[in-house]
């Protein structure tokens, strides 16, 4: 069930294909386009319980987002854009149908629950959420609005569980989605596929995060 479909080495070429291959099936993209000053970055759960490779939630493919994902958090620090980090952890009470589905729950005690070091938390706000969907029993919408954000860029692991979701999530709210390709990982490479497709279909824009880069620093996309 598990693979490791994106390295260092072969994340460009493959993010780059599996854009082109939903591409070919959803032939719109780009919908919105993309705005800084009205973003937020959202990077959802990287935490060890999924990164490390001793836990037995380890996603293999995760460790090659982690750069792109760093460099796009400084991005937005630099421009003083909201960057949310989630943090999921349960307690029996919260949990509901996630302990039935996956026999077991991450508690806040466990040290793996904790977001890696590689990312800087103070870069950022930390939202601890209980289920797949960043919004569900959050202030994070309240937190969003606030600050006036319009447009939210998605991040993290699992594509096709948290981020998936959350993207839903926010698109039903209003807010305008770009989901990155090479910027989210998840068991395989086919639950990453079939979370892109369809979610360009209905739900957001799919990106690279070279692509945000581009725009994050003044300078279109070719």
């Amino acid at each position: 069930m598990k693979e490791q479909y994106f390295s260092a080495n072969t994340i460009d070429e493959k993010a780059a294909e599996m854009r082109q291959a939903a591409d070919k099936i959803v032939k719109h993209r780009n919908r919105f386009g993309f705005v800084p000053g009205l973003s937020a970055l959202l990077v959802l759960d990287m935490q060890s319980y999924f990164l490390d490779d001793s836990s037995h939630a380890y996603v293999p493919s995760a460790r090659a987002i982690i750069p792109r994902v760093a460099t796009l958090m400084n991005a937005f620090a630099a421009l003083n854009l909201p960057i949310i980090f989630t943090r999921h952890v349960n307690t029996a009470e919260n949990a509901q149908l996630m302990s039935r589905w996956w026999r077991e729950i991450i508690t806040g005690d466990n040290p793996l629950s904790q977001i890696i070091p590689e990312l800087d938390q103070t870069k950022g706000d930390v939202f601890k959420k209980c289920q797949y969907d960043a919004f569900y029993k959050t202030t994070l919408d309240d937190f969003l609005l606030a600050r006036d954000v319009r447009q939210v860029v998605i991040s993290g692991v699992m594509t096709h569980l948290c981020c998936e979701s959350t993207a839903r999530s926010a698109f039903m709210r209003g807010y305008e989605v770009f989901f990155l390709v090479d910027g989210t990982a998840t068991y395989n490479e086919e639950f990453h596929k079939a979370s892109l497709i369809n979610l360009s279909h209905g739900f957001a824009d799919l990106v690279l995060a070279a692509e945000l880069m581009d725009a994050l620093q003044g300078t279109p996309h070719a």
